[in-house]
């Protein structure tokens, strides 16, 4: 097992666990502070898709993979 399978591992629990705590928010209706991406979905709409992952990631410190994906998904 090498050190990117350990990674991949890792991605996948955390995945996991991201889309439990998701779940969780939407059924109990809390609104994180700072979650407004409302713009973000905009540019997406738009066709501004680079710019909506370039604002994500300014705002959210993730990274390039994460932030593709989550605008992908909708956020």
């Amino acid at each position: 097992m090498g050190l990117f399978s350990s990674n991949d591992a890792n991605a996948a629990r955390l995945a996991r666990i991201e889309r439990k705590l998701d779940v969780l928010i939407s059924h109990l209706n809390v609104e994180l502070p700072g979650d407004d991406m409302d713009d973000i979905r905009d540019m997406v709409a738009a066709g501004k898709k680079i710019a909506a992952i370039k604002e994500y990631r300014a705002r959210t410190g993730a990274g390039l993979a994460e932030a593709k994906i989550a605008i992908e998904e909708g956020i």
